[in-house]
């Protein structure tokens, strides 16, 4: 660990806890937006005549942009030291994004804007964990990071989200569903426009250090840093499959109205949002590693009960809240381990590195590939990937070195 890791937390308790709980209800209203195309595809799909390769693509090029807005911008954040404009515009820009979604005519214009949408909220999860770094103590950090990445994200994003937007778009049309789900993010940027200070500025680069900081490739070098963006790559994609297809799977092969789908999506949410908690907690107490690979492997469970569960939707429900789970891992992956790895000024940059890259081959590259097996072998194509990605997750995340300072400390 480094040392500037350790330096002094000078932010009253008072503002950390604001600043968390802000930060936690902004990036759920992120994920409300980002999932709701997902949620939304089999109106979208029936009324624009989509195919199943078409929404997979619809889902990449969303992954595509968040992943190089993810890493530009944050480093960009990094290298002016500057926060809250880049957040205060990237809000604006998504929600505006949102009700053109609402517009979409057919399968370009809907594609075009999926992509300006990604750009605008790629950036939103690198840079408000570098505020979470900035702002809280060593010891509590996997914790406060955990909650911020996940809680909202997932009982908003996930849990919510299904519930409300599916309802709407059975009740007045899937179109109305994306400009309600613009709001929101309106109201955090104002929000955040009146609460956010920015952090106290970072410690200088050391002598010999280059100006310009550490780059990718430096980053990469890191053994730690090119292991997260491993399992980043496969997590995404399994995180991705599962909001992509298992709506389409539940409604065109096992054959379940809207209503039983939406709330089943819900308990992704629901979990992810109880486990914002339980994961991050575990691995300060145990350590990330051996949390990373029990969770990754738990994954499992999410496309095995989909696939060969026939009981009751009970309990359909309940294997599916304890699979997803493994998206507990996903803050440690992508923010935690990174933060306890490398120096507190390369945070957003490292974090949007291993976001961007998760993305881009996690996130484009499975629903596309997942969509044209959906395509010539069935929607039961997209689960057995997601099967093997939670699988391959756990055997990388072996090699991990471990970062958590009880651990360390006990060493």
């Amino acid at each position: 660990m480094n040392a500037d890791q350790n330096a002094a937390v000078t932010s009253p308790p008072g503002y950390q806890t604001r600043l968390i709980i802000l930060l936690t209800l902004s990036f759920g209203f992120v994920f409300l937006d980002r999932n709701a195309f997902s949620f939304l595809s089999p109106f979208i799909a029936t009324d624009l005549k989509l195919s199943n390769s078409q929404i997979g693509d619809i889902t990449s090029a969303l992954s595509f942009t968040w992943a190089i807005a993810g890493y530009l911008i944050s480093r960009a954040s990094d290298a002016t030291g500057r926060r809250k404009p880049f957040l205060l515009a990237a809000f604006l820009l998504f929600s505006l994004t949102s009700v053109v979604s609402g517009l979409a005519q057919g399968f370009i214009m809907l594609l075009a804007v999926r992509l300006v949408m990604g750009f605008a909220e790629g950036p939103i999860l690198p840079i408000s964990q570098s505020l979470v770094v900035a702002e809280t103590t060593a010891s509590n950090r996997g914790n406060a990071m955990g909650i911020m990445q996940n809680f909202g994200s997932n009982f908003i994003g996930s849990f919510v989200a299904p519930l409300l937007l599916v309802w709407i778009a059975q009740t007045w049309s899937w179109r109305i569903a994306f400009y309600v789900a613009a709001v929101p993010g309106l109201i955090m940027a104002t929000l955040l426009w009146r609460t956010v200070r920015e952090p106290p500025a970072a410690p200088p680069v050391p002598a010999g250090e280059s100006a310009g900081g550490m780059g990718p490739l430096q980053m990469l070098s890191n053994r730690n840093i090119l292991l997260c963006v491993c399992i980043c790559c496969v997590m995404v994609a399994w995180m991705v499959l599962g909001w992509a297809f298992l709506p389409l799977y539940y409604i065109n092969v096992r054959h379940l109205p809207a209503s039983e789908m939406s709330w089943l999506m819900g308990v992704l949410g629901l979990s992810a949002a109880a486990f914002a908690f339980v994961v991050p907690r575990l691995s300060d107490r145990f350590g990330r590693r051996p949390v990373i690979v029990l969770f990754c492997l738990i994954g499992l469970l999410v496309p095995v009960s989909a696939l060969y569960f026939q009981g009751s939707s009970i309990v359909l429900a309940v294997l599916i809240f304890l699979g997803w789970s493994a998206s507990g891992a996903m803050p440690l992956i992508m923010a935690t381990i990174p933060s306890e790895t490398l120096p507190l000024r390369y945070i957003a940059s490292a974090t949007g590195l291993v976001v961007g890259l998760g993305e881009v081959i996690g996130g484009v590259s499975a629903p596309m590939l997942a969509g044209r097996a959906a395509d010539h072998y069935g929607l039961q194509a997209p689960l057995y990937i997601q099967a093997g990605c939670a699988v391959v997750a756990g055997l990388i995340a072996l090699a991990l070195k471990e970062t958590a300072p009880v651990r360390l400390r006990a060493n």
